[in-house]
């Protein structure tokens, strides 16, 4: 009966400390800051801010010479034949149509690139922060955005080491 009472702390003690030690592998990355401060993805929002500049002159272009022709056919509207001013304002909604889906393809076009660019970061940081994780003995790693307290270890300067990562870009004051 004493060696059943001594197993039995025995047990006790070491399935506590063993809930205790996996308690303690527990861990959490601001995984946005992480995203954030790649050197890629700073390289990636400068890319597409050429090509949202790009496509912004292009639109500009097309707007303008939309609002030139309207402004020319308004004027002369009065001097020209019914015919001519309605084959004239089929034509001016055709060029609206253009205008529409010229802005429409841009805004679709540089989502699909984002996405597309964006993947590979990801998958990168994701990967980071598994082989950062395995390393320290980390089995769940929890975005620190969402916990409430966060008292486990924080992995993001292991990232940053792994990963490069720049500094924190300045917030926009309000």
């Amino acid at each position: 009966m004493k060696n059943f009472k001594t197993l039995l702390l025995i047990a006790v003690f070491t399935l506590g400390v063993g809930g205790f030690a996996n308690a303690q592998k527990i861990g959490h990355v601001d995984y946005q800051r992480v995203i954030d401060n790649m050197p890629e993805t700073r390289a990636l929002s400068t890319t597409l801010e050429k090509l949202g500049k790009s496509y912004q002159s292009e639109i500009e272009g097309l707007k303008k010479k939309l609002e030139a022709k309207v402004q020319k056919y308004t004027a002369e509207q009065a001097t020209q034949t019914e015919t001519t001013n309605k084959q004239r304002a089929q034509e001016v909604q055709v060029d609206k149509a253009r205008f529409d889906q010229a802005q429409q393809a841009a805004y679709q076009e540089m989502q699909k690139r984002q996405a597309t660019d964006l993947e590979p970061i990801v998958m990168k940081a994701e990967n980071a922060i598994k082989a950062i994780a395995a390393t320290k003995g980390i089995l769940y790693v929890f975005d620190a955005k969402s916990l409430i307290v966060k008292e486990g270890e924080d992995l993001y300067d292991a990232a940053k080491a792994k990963l490069g990562l720049l500094k924190d870009n300045p917030k926009p004051q309000q």
